[in-house]
Protein backbone atom coordinates (compact mmCIF):
# COMPACT_ATOMS: atom_id res chain seq x y z
CA UNK A 1 0.00 0.00 0.00
CA UNK A 2 2.85 2.30 0.85
CA UNK A 3 4.50 1.83 -1.95
CA UNK A 4 1.49 2.19 -4.12
CA UNK A 5 1.27 5.67 -2.52
CA UNK A 6 4.70 6.49 -3.46
CA UNK A 7 4.00 5.26 -7.18
CA UNK A 8 1.07 7.25 -7.34
CA UNK A 9 2.69 10.40 -5.43
CA UNK A 10 5.81 10.65 -7.79
CA UNK A 11 3.98 10.20 -11.05
CA UNK A 12 1.93 12.93 -10.28
CA UNK A 13 4.92 15.15 -10.22
CA UNK A 14 6.58 13.67 -13.06
CA UNK A 15 3.21 14.29 -15.69
CA UNK A 16 2.30 17.17 -13.95
CA UNK A 17 5.36 19.35 -15.70
CA UNK A 18 6.32 20.23 -18.88
CA UNK A 19 9.91 19.42 -18.50
CA UNK A 20 11.59 22.64 -20.15
CA UNK A 21 14.96 22.26 -18.82
CA UNK A 22 17.83 19.45 -19.65
CA UNK A 23 17.80 18.23 -16.11
CA UNK A 24 14.15 18.50 -15.23
CA UNK A 25 12.86 15.14 -16.36
CA UNK A 26 15.54 13.23 -14.27
CA UNK A 27 15.27 15.52 -11.47
CA UNK A 28 11.62 14.47 -11.61
CA UNK A 29 12.85 10.37 -11.70
CA UNK A 30 15.44 11.44 -8.91
CA UNK A 31 12.56 12.86 -6.74
CA UNK A 32 10.45 10.38 -7.06
CA UNK A 33 13.17 7.10 -6.49
CA UNK A 34 15.30 8.58 -4.10
CA UNK A 35 14.02 11.85 -1.76
CA UNK A 36 10.16 10.87 -1.53
CA UNK A 37 10.90 7.33 -0.12
CA UNK A 38 13.60 8.32 2.49
CA UNK A 39 11.59 11.55 3.39
CA UNK A 40 8.50 9.43 4.28
CA UNK A 41 10.55 7.32 6.07
CA UNK A 42 11.31 9.95 8.15
CA UNK A 43 7.35 11.27 8.67
CA UNK A 44 6.87 14.01 6.14
CA UNK A 45 3.98 13.68 4.77
CA UNK A 46 2.14 12.71 1.29
CA UNK A 47 0.34 16.20 1.27
CA UNK A 48 3.61 18.35 2.54
CA UNK A 49 5.52 16.00 -0.30
CA UNK A 50 3.10 17.06 -3.09
CA UNK A 51 2.87 20.56 -1.63
CA UNK A 52 6.39 21.32 -1.91
CA UNK A 53 8.12 19.01 -4.53
CA UNK A 54 5.29 19.66 -7.27
CA UNK A 55 6.37 21.64 -10.24
CA UNK A 56 10.04 21.67 -8.90
CA UNK A 57 12.75 22.00 -11.09
CA UNK A 58 16.51 22.56 -10.69
CA UNK A 59 18.35 25.72 -9.83
CA UNK A 60 21.16 24.84 -12.87
CA UNK A 61 22.97 28.12 -12.28
CA UNK A 62 23.87 27.78 -8.63
CA UNK A 63 27.57 27.71 -8.62
CA UNK A 64 29.83 24.56 -7.93
CA UNK A 65 27.48 22.06 -9.13
CA UNK A 66 28.99 18.77 -10.86
CA UNK A 67 26.05 17.00 -12.91
CA UNK A 68 23.52 15.10 -12.96
CA UNK A 69 23.70 12.44 -9.93
CA UNK A 70 27.05 14.21 -9.54
CA UNK A 71 28.43 12.46 -12.75
CA UNK A 72 31.35 14.99 -13.16
CA UNK A 73 34.87 16.74 -12.40
CA UNK A 74 34.70 18.72 -9.03
CA UNK A 75 34.70 22.69 -9.38
CA UNK A 76 38.13 24.20 -9.99
CA UNK A 77 36.77 27.13 -8.52
CA UNK A 78 36.87 28.52 -4.81
CA UNK A 79 33.47 29.88 -4.52
CA UNK A 80 33.62 30.79 -0.69
CA UNK A 81 35.54 33.78 0.20
CA UNK A 82 36.45 31.78 3.39
CA UNK A 83 38.76 29.66 1.31
CA UNK A 84 40.52 31.88 -0.41
CA UNK A 85 43.63 34.14 -0.25
CA UNK A 86 43.02 35.67 3.34
CA UNK A 87 44.45 38.85 2.50
CA UNK A 88 41.41 40.37 0.71
CA UNK A 89 39.10 38.51 3.49
CA UNK A 90 40.42 40.83 6.66
CA UNK A 91 39.90 44.48 4.82
CA UNK A 92 39.49 47.15 7.49
CA UNK A 93 36.60 48.58 5.58
CA UNK A 94 34.51 45.87 6.29
CA UNK A 95 35.31 45.80 9.98
CA UNK A 96 34.58 49.28 10.25
CA UNK A 97 31.25 48.77 8.22
CA UNK A 98 30.29 46.75 11.19
CA UNK A 99 31.97 47.87 14.34
CA UNK A 100 29.12 50.91 14.77
CA UNK A 101 26.10 48.95 13.54
CA UNK A 102 27.22 45.45 15.95
CA UNK A 103 27.93 48.23 18.94
CA UNK A 104 24.18 49.75 18.69
CA UNK A 105 22.50 46.41 18.76
CA UNK A 106 24.28 45.46 22.11
CA UNK A 107 22.68 48.63 23.12
CA UNK A 108 19.42 48.02 22.14
CA UNK A 109 19.60 44.47 23.05
CA UNK A 110 21.97 44.76 26.04
CA UNK A 111 19.31 42.79 28.73
CA UNK A 112 18.29 40.49 26.14
CA UNK A 113 22.16 39.58 25.30
CA UNK A 114 22.34 39.60 28.90
CA UNK A 115 20.07 37.05 29.31
CA UNK A 116 21.34 35.25 26.82
CA UNK A 117 25.11 34.83 28.11
CA UNK A 118 23.87 34.08 31.33
CA UNK A 119 21.34 31.08 29.75
CA UNK A 120 24.76 29.94 27.14
CA UNK A 121 28.24 31.38 28.08
CA UNK A 122 28.78 32.47 25.05
CA UNK A 123 30.18 36.23 25.27
CA UNK A 124 27.81 38.74 23.22
CA UNK A 125 30.71 40.21 21.18
CA UNK A 126 30.84 36.31 19.58
CA UNK A 127 27.17 36.04 19.02
CA UNK A 128 26.99 39.80 17.56
CA UNK A 129 30.05 38.93 15.18
CA UNK A 130 28.62 35.61 13.44
CA UNK A 131 25.39 37.28 12.94
CA UNK A 132 27.58 40.31 11.05
CA UNK A 133 29.48 37.76 9.06
CA UNK A 134 26.67 36.01 7.89
CA UNK A 135 24.29 38.57 7.49
CA UNK A 136 24.98 41.45 8.03
CA UNK A 137 23.07 41.68 11.29
CA UNK A 138 20.02 40.53 9.04
CA UNK A 139 20.28 43.03 6.48
CA UNK A 140 22.49 40.73 3.73
CA UNK A 141 19.88 39.98 0.85
CA UNK A 142 18.78 35.95 0.89
CA UNK A 143 17.00 35.66 -2.32
CA UNK A 144 16.59 31.51 -3.15
CA UNK A 145 14.58 29.18 -2.37
CA UNK A 146 15.81 26.84 0.34
CA UNK A 147 13.79 23.96 -1.28
CA UNK A 148 15.20 24.78 -4.44
CA UNK A 149 18.83 25.07 -3.68
CA UNK A 150 18.74 21.79 -1.56
CA UNK A 151 16.73 19.51 -3.61
CA UNK A 152 19.39 20.66 -6.72
CA UNK A 153 22.47 20.37 -4.98
CA UNK A 154 21.33 16.51 -3.78
CA UNK A 155 20.75 15.72 -7.24
CA UNK A 156 23.87 17.64 -8.86
CA UNK A 157 26.44 18.89 -6.32
CA UNK A 158 28.70 17.70 -4.47
CA UNK A 159 27.78 16.08 -1.06
CA UNK A 160 24.96 14.84 -2.62
CA UNK A 161 23.90 12.54 0.83
CA UNK A 162 24.19 15.76 2.89
CA UNK A 163 22.42 17.35 0.89
CA UNK A 164 19.70 14.67 0.70
CA UNK A 165 19.19 14.93 3.72
CA UNK A 166 19.02 18.41 4.56
CA UNK A 167 16.57 18.95 2.11
CA UNK A 168 14.33 16.54 4.20
CA UNK A 169 15.08 18.13 7.18
CA UNK A 170 13.74 21.46 5.16
CA UNK A 171 10.79 19.77 4.43
CA UNK A 172 10.05 19.08 8.28
CA UNK A 173 10.54 22.46 9.01
CA UNK A 174 7.99 23.14 7.04
CA UNK A 175 5.70 20.20 7.91
CA UNK A 176 5.99 21.74 11.59
CA UNK A 177 5.13 25.28 11.01
CA UNK A 178 7.95 27.42 11.56
CA UNK A 179 8.04 29.03 8.55
CA UNK A 180 6.23 29.19 5.22
CA UNK A 181 7.91 28.18 2.16
CA UNK A 182 7.99 31.71 0.48
CA UNK A 183 9.70 33.00 3.64
CA UNK A 184 12.19 30.29 3.53
CA UNK A 185 14.98 31.69 1.82
CA UNK A 186 18.88 30.65 1.78
CA UNK A 187 21.98 31.11 0.10
CA UNK A 188 23.15 29.53 -2.98
CA UNK A 189 24.66 26.58 -0.51
CA UNK A 190 21.08 26.20 1.25
CA UNK A 191 22.17 28.28 5.21
CA UNK A 192 18.61 29.84 6.23
CA UNK A 193 18.22 32.63 7.93
CA UNK A 194 19.71 35.51 9.32
CA UNK A 195 22.39 33.32 11.30
CA UNK A 196 22.43 31.03 7.86
CA UNK A 197 21.88 27.40 9.47
CA UNK A 198 21.63 24.73 7.52
CA UNK A 199 17.94 22.56 7.99
CA UNK A 200 19.37 19.95 10.17
CA UNK A 201 21.10 22.79 12.38
CA UNK A 202 17.72 24.64 12.72
CA UNK A 203 15.97 21.65 14.08
CA UNK A 204 18.92 20.43 17.01
CA UNK A 205 20.13 24.33 17.54
CA UNK A 206 17.79 26.82 16.74
CA UNK A 207 15.33 28.09 20.02
CA UNK A 208 12.27 30.70 20.82
CA UNK A 209 13.88 33.43 22.96
CA UNK A 210 11.20 35.53 22.59
CA UNK A 211 8.43 33.48 23.47
CA UNK A 212 5.94 33.98 20.60
CA UNK A 213 5.89 30.11 19.97
CA UNK A 214 8.45 29.65 16.55
CA UNK A 215 12.03 29.14 16.24
CA UNK A 216 11.88 32.48 14.20
CA UNK A 217 15.88 32.96 12.46
CA UNK A 218 14.55 34.71 9.56
CA UNK A 219 12.91 37.36 10.97
CA UNK A 220 13.48 37.66 14.61
CA UNK A 221 16.55 39.18 16.00
CA UNK A 222 16.48 37.81 19.59
CA UNK A 223 15.78 33.95 18.17
CA UNK A 224 18.90 34.86 15.66
CA UNK A 225 21.05 35.59 18.64
CA UNK A 226 19.77 32.96 20.94
CA UNK A 227 19.94 30.48 18.30
CA UNK A 228 23.66 31.11 17.85
CA UNK A 229 24.35 31.02 21.29
CA UNK A 230 22.81 27.83 21.56
CA UNK A 231 24.70 26.57 18.61
CA UNK A 232 28.20 27.28 19.86
CA UNK A 233 27.37 26.14 24.03
CA UNK A 234 25.94 22.96 22.24
CA UNK A 235 29.49 22.61 20.40
CA UNK A 236 31.48 23.04 23.66
CA UNK A 237 32.03 26.81 24.20
CA UNK A 238 33.88 27.37 27.43
CA UNK A 239 32.79 29.73 29.33
CA UNK A 240 35.74 32.33 30.72
CA UNK A 241 38.53 31.79 28.35
CA UNK A 242 39.39 33.82 25.12
CA UNK A 243 39.17 33.08 21.84
CA UNK A 244 42.87 33.87 20.94
CA UNK A 245 45.52 36.09 21.01
CA UNK A 246 47.50 37.88 18.15
CA UNK A 247 51.64 37.23 18.62
CA UNK A 248 54.80 37.74 17.91
CA UNK A 249 56.42 34.84 16.84
CA UNK A 250 60.05 34.32 16.76
CA UNK A 251 61.84 32.58 14.35
CA UNK A 252 62.98 29.71 15.56
CA UNK A 253 59.56 28.86 16.37
CA UNK A 254 59.06 27.07 13.30
CA UNK A 255 55.33 27.70 11.64
CA UNK A 256 55.56 23.71 10.63
CA UNK A 257 54.06 23.26 14.75
CA UNK A 258 50.77 24.92 13.79
CA UNK A 259 47.74 23.47 14.55
CA UNK A 260 45.05 22.21 17.85
CA UNK A 261 47.31 18.74 17.72
CA UNK A 262 50.20 20.56 18.57
CA UNK A 263 48.67 22.32 21.68
CA UNK A 264 50.56 23.20 25.05
CA UNK A 265 50.67 25.50 28.06
CA UNK A 266 50.84 29.33 26.69
CA UNK A 267 53.59 29.54 29.37
CA UNK A 268 55.16 27.17 27.08
CA UNK A 269 55.15 29.68 24.38
CA UNK A 270 56.01 32.66 26.12
CA UNK A 271 59.09 30.12 27.54
CA UNK A 272 60.12 29.96 23.88
CA UNK A 273 60.02 33.79 23.35
CA UNK A 274 56.11 34.08 21.91
CA UNK A 275 54.95 37.48 23.08
CA UNK A 276 51.48 39.19 22.60
CA UNK A 277 51.61 41.96 20.25
CA UNK A 278 49.66 44.54 22.60
CA UNK A 279 53.32 44.07 24.75
CA UNK A 280 51.22 42.86 27.68
CA UNK A 281 51.38 39.28 29.32
CA UNK A 282 48.47 36.88 29.13
CA UNK A 283 45.86 37.18 31.28
CA UNK A 284 46.32 35.29 34.21
CA UNK A 285 43.78 32.59 34.07
CA UNK A 286 44.87 32.13 30.27
CA UNK A 287 48.67 31.61 30.68
CA UNK A 288 48.23 27.92 31.87
CA UNK A 289 45.58 27.03 29.57
CA UNK A 290 46.34 25.08 26.42
CA UNK A 291 46.43 26.90 22.80
CA UNK A 292 47.95 26.09 19.76
CA UNK A 293 50.24 28.39 16.75
CA UNK A 294 47.81 29.79 14.30
CA UNK A 295 48.99 31.00 10.82
CA UNK A 296 46.27 31.34 8.70
CA UNK A 297 48.26 32.88 5.95
CA UNK A 298 51.66 31.00 7.01
CA UNK A 299 54.41 33.70 7.23
CA UNK A 300 52.63 36.22 5.42
CA UNK A 301 50.24 37.41 7.43
CA UNK A 302 49.65 37.78 11.26
CA UNK A 303 50.36 34.62 14.09
CA UNK A 304 48.03 33.95 16.43
CA UNK A 305 47.73 31.56 19.69
CA UNK A 306 44.48 29.71 19.40
CA UNK A 307 42.56 28.29 22.34
CA UNK A 308 39.52 25.99 21.90
CA UNK A 309 36.55 28.59 21.45
CA UNK A 310 38.62 29.18 18.08
CA UNK A 311 37.60 25.76 17.24
CA UNK A 312 34.17 26.19 18.71
CA UNK A 313 33.92 28.80 16.50
CA UNK A 314 34.81 26.94 13.37
CA UNK A 315 32.00 24.47 14.30
CA UNK A 316 29.75 26.94 12.61
CA UNK A 317 32.52 27.49 9.91
CA UNK A 318 35.41 25.34 8.94
CA UNK A 319 37.87 28.43 7.97
CA UNK A 320 40.59 29.19 10.02
CA UNK A 321 39.91 32.85 8.04
CA UNK A 322 35.78 33.15 9.26
CA UNK A 323 36.34 32.16 12.85
CA UNK A 324 39.22 34.61 13.14
CA UNK A 325 37.04 37.28 11.04
CA UNK A 326 34.46 36.27 14.37
CA UNK A 327 37.08 36.64 16.93
CA UNK A 328 39.04 39.59 15.44
CA UNK A 329 35.65 41.79 15.13
CA UNK A 330 34.26 40.79 18.67
CA UNK A 331 37.53 42.11 19.97
CA UNK A 332 36.55 45.52 17.81
CA UNK A 333 33.00 46.00 19.61
CA UNK A 334 35.43 47.27 22.23
CA UNK A 335 38.53 48.84 21.09
CA UNK A 336 38.68 49.15 16.92
CA UNK A 337 41.82 48.20 16.63
CA UNK A 338 43.00 46.15 13.68
CA UNK A 339 45.84 43.47 13.59
CA UNK A 340 49.07 44.60 14.40
CA UNK A 341 51.07 42.40 11.55
CA UNK A 342 50.19 42.86 8.04
CA UNK A 343 48.34 40.84 5.48
CA UNK A 344 51.31 40.58 2.79
CA UNK A 345 50.52 39.76 -0.94
CA UNK A 346 50.11 36.18 -1.63
CA UNK A 347 49.97 33.94 -4.75
CA UNK A 348 46.82 34.05 -6.07
CA UNK A 349 45.78 30.10 -6.79
CA UNK A 350 41.99 27.92 -7.54
CA UNK A 351 41.10 25.21 -5.67
CA UNK A 352 42.26 22.75 -8.60
CA UNK A 353 45.50 23.79 -7.96
CA UNK A 354 45.99 23.26 -4.77
CA UNK A 355 44.07 20.12 -5.11
CA UNK A 356 46.98 19.35 -7.16
CA UNK A 357 49.43 20.30 -4.57
CA UNK A 358 48.29 18.21 -2.11
CA UNK A 359 48.31 15.50 -3.69
CA UNK A 360 51.79 15.83 -4.52
CA UNK A 361 52.50 16.32 -1.18
CA UNK A 362 50.64 13.11 -0.11
CA UNK A 363 52.76 11.35 -2.37
CA UNK A 364 55.87 12.67 -0.30
CA UNK A 365 53.80 10.95 2.74
CA UNK A 366 52.78 14.54 4.33
CA UNK A 367 49.29 14.73 6.08
CA UNK A 368 47.02 17.41 4.04
CA UNK A 369 44.20 16.50 6.18
CA UNK A 370 42.74 15.44 2.87
CA UNK A 371 42.93 16.64 -1.23
CA UNK A 372 40.30 18.66 -0.79
CA UNK A 373 41.71 22.32 -2.75
CA UNK A 374 40.79 23.93 0.85
CA UNK A 375 44.03 25.14 2.20
CA UNK A 376 43.71 23.99 5.92
CA UNK A 377 46.25 23.98 9.05
CA UNK A 378 47.61 20.25 7.85
CA UNK A 379 48.20 21.75 4.24
CA UNK A 380 50.30 24.91 5.32
CA UNK A 381 52.09 22.56 7.92
CA UNK A 382 52.66 20.21 5.29
CA UNK A 383 54.15 22.89 2.97
CA UNK A 384 56.19 23.92 5.77
CA UNK A 385 57.53 20.93 6.34
CA UNK A 386 58.13 20.15 2.54
CA UNK A 387 60.26 23.33 2.62
CA UNK A 388 62.34 22.61 5.15
CA UNK A 389 63.18 19.39 3.98
CA UNK A 390 64.47 21.00 0.76
CA UNK A 391 66.79 23.54 3.16
CA UNK A 392 64.52 26.40 3.32
CA UNK A 393 63.41 28.41 5.51
CA UNK A 394 59.45 27.38 6.05
CA UNK A 395 56.93 29.98 5.15
CA UNK A 396 53.86 26.86 5.33
CA UNK A 397 52.06 29.07 2.28
CA UNK A 398 52.38 28.36 -1.58
CA UNK A 399 55.28 29.45 -3.35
Amino acid sequence: MIRRLLVALGFSLVSSLAFAGPHDAEFQRYLTNEVIPAAKAQGISDSVLKRELSGLTPNTKLPGLIGPYGKGNPPKVNFQAEFRAPANYFRESQFNALVGPGRALMNKHARTLAKIEATYGVPKGIILAIWARESGYGGAKIPHDAVEVLATRAFMGERRDFFKQELISALKILQDGHISRSSMKSSWGGAMGQPQFMPSSFLKYAVDFDGDGRRDIWRSEIDTMASIANYLSLHGWVKGREWGFEINLPNSVSCTREGPDNRQPISAFVGEGVTRVSGRPFPSNEVNQPGNILLPAGRYGPAFIATENFYVIKEYNESDAYALFVGHLADRYGSNSGFVGEWKPTKATTRGAVRTLQQKLEAKGHDVGGADGLIGFKTRRSIGKDQEAGGYFATCWIG
